[in-house]
Parts: C-alpha cells; sequence; structure tokens
C-alpha cells in the first residue's frame, strides 16, 4: 500500500469520526429541553438565574417549541457597566416583573430558524407581546440592530437557542 493511499484511508477514518461525534453531540443536545442546553453549553448563568428567580424556567422546560436569543454572561455584563448597577436592582425582588418582561423579550414562539435571513428585516412577535427584528447586516445577523448572534442553531428538544452578544430590551 503506497503512502498516498495510507493517507487518504487515515483522512477518511478522522473525517468520519468527526461527523460521527458532531452528530453525536447534535443529539445530546436536542434530547434536552432549552434550560437544560444552556446549563450544558455554558457562558449563561446570569440568564439562567434570571430565568430562575422570575418562573420562566419552568416555561422554558415546558413543551414549547421555542426559539430563544440568549445573551451571554458577558451581554449580561455590559448592562451592568452601562447601567451602573442597573443588573443588581433588576434581581431586587421590587423589579423582579421587570427582569421577567426583559427575559420573555427575548423568547419567540415555535422554532424559529435563521436561514434565510437577509437585509430585508424580518418581525417577530415575543412571548413578551412586543416585536423584534431580525435582520442581516453586511454579513453578521442581528436582533434589533444591536445584538449580535454570535451562534446560531443549538438545538433543544423543546427548540432552538441563537447565543446574541447584548441584551435586547423591550420599547417602554
Amino acid at each position: 500500500m503506497t503512502k498516498a493511499v495510507r493517507f487518504a484511508r487515515i483522512c477518511l477514518a478522522v473525517a468520519l469520526f468527526a461527523v460521527i461525534t458532531a452528530a453525536g453531540a447534535a443529539r445530546s443536545h436536542a434530547a434536552q429541553d432549552i434550560v437544560d442546553t444552556l446549563v450544558q453549553t455554558g457562558g449563561f448563568n446570569t440568564l439562567l438565574k434570571g430565568l430562575q428567580v422570575t418562573g420562566l424556567e419552568k416555561t422554558l422546560k415546558g413543551p414549547g417549541p421555542f426559539t430563544v436569543f440568549a445573551p451571554t454572561d458577558a451581554a449580561f455584563e455590559v448592562i451592568e457597566e452601562d447601567g451602573k448597577g442597573e443588573l443588581d436592582a433588576l434581581f431586587a425582588p421590587e423589579n423582579r416583573a421587570r427582569l421577567a418582561s426583559i427575559l420573555a423579550y427575548h423568547v419567540v414562539p415555535g422554532k424559529m430558524t435563521l436561514d434565510g435571513i437577509t437585509v430585508v428585516p424580518i418581525v417577530v412577535t415575543t412571548v413578551e407581546g412586543k416585536p423584534i427584528k431580525v435582520v442581516m447586516i453586511i454579513t453578521s445577523i442581528y436582533v434589533n440592530d444591536y445584538g449580535r448572534v454570535q451562534q446560531a442553531g443549538i438545538p433543544a428538544s423543546n427548540g432552538i437557542i441563537h447565543v446574541i452578544d447584548r441584551v435586547i430590551v423591550p420599547r417602554q
């Protein structure tokens, strides 16, 4: 057997292993609900805490389907830096309704993939009741023009998660 044939077989075996591993990882996420998928994915501690204290965790563990535009912990840090303590205030018991409103604004009923998003904005109504706009700007997808999608299409058993780099806030 020549070195080229042996090399080709090794490359094929590695590629096949990668495909099987990726498919297994996608199935393991899809077998879990949105909340458990966020926990497993990591980087969503503030969002998960907010879902728990507002009771929205139960909704996102329900049958769905839901689409969640999930802000990372770093996205919540921007609120803290810009708002000079606003994040702590949001988690105070007297502001739970506002926190619940903000978090529900990140959830869309149904399963919304981002395939086909273009420069023509798509407007969808959130669980909170107010619309958000999803649009492609240059080569990135944004929610309300400022929340950039960092990772799209994380599957869960009851929906799909799109990771965003900003907390989007409903207009009053």
